[in-house]
């Protein structure tokens, strides 16, 4: 069985914008849409304070077990859950992260901001 995974929402993501005091942040309303549906099992959500991409839209990371842990941008809070749910559940899926290119969602694709190798990857000597 697959290592359960984490995808990490940046909940002070401002897309960019001024946001009144009384107002939610673009990053908790994608926080609150994605964990308002069904995620798939072995899928965890959390809320973290910032993954400093505040000038790039909502951004999020995916992590678990010995994957590499990718972290994406650009995330609109309206559009986006469905697609990140999808590509959490595609990257538990894919025993080192890696989702084949063909299979990734199109804004995996173009927005992906880093990749990060697993902790087991050992340096090259």
């Amino acid at each position: 069985m697959s290592a359960p995974v984490e995808l990490l929402i940046c909940v002070k993501c401002r897309r960019g914008q001024e946001i009144p005091e009384d107002d939610r942040r673009p990053g908790q309303r994608l926080y609150d849409e994605v964990t308002a549906r069904d995620l798939p099992d072995q899928v965890s959500v959390t809320a973290v304070e910032c993954l400093q991409n505040c000038e790039a839209g909502c951004t999020v990371a995916l992590r678990g077990g010995d994957r590499w842990t990718y972290l994406y941008g650009n995330l609109d809070e309206t559009s986006h859950p469905d697609m990140l749910i999808e590509g959490a559940a595609l990257y538990h899926a894919a025993a080192d992260g890696l989702i084949p290119w063909r299979q990734r969602p199109d804004h995996f694709k173009r927005n992906c901001i880093a990749r990060i190798p697993p902790l087991t990857v050992k340096a090259a000597e």
